[in-house]
């Protein structure tokens, strides 16, 4: 994901309450640069090769921007 255009950083934090939920915060330049250059490249394809049979169900994707 890092070798990705427009990617910033990410910060993957687990739930005080419930330990076995985890939030992904992935931080781009663009909401292309996630939509675009990530979701249609080799390294989304290894992404979820790699960790999709994980989620269970599969993750809410949302896109916020800083107000």
């Amino acid at each position: 994901m890092s070798k990705i255009q427009g990617f910033v950083n990410l910060e993957l934090k687990k739930c005080v309450e419930n330990q076995r939920q985890y939030i992904l915060i992935v931080n781009w330049e663009t909401l292309e640069n996630h939509t675009i250059d990530f979701r249609e490249s080799k390294e989304y394809l290894e992404w979820k090769k790699l960790l999709h049979h994980y989620y269970s169900p599969f993750p809410v994707v949302e896109h916020y921007e800083e107000i």
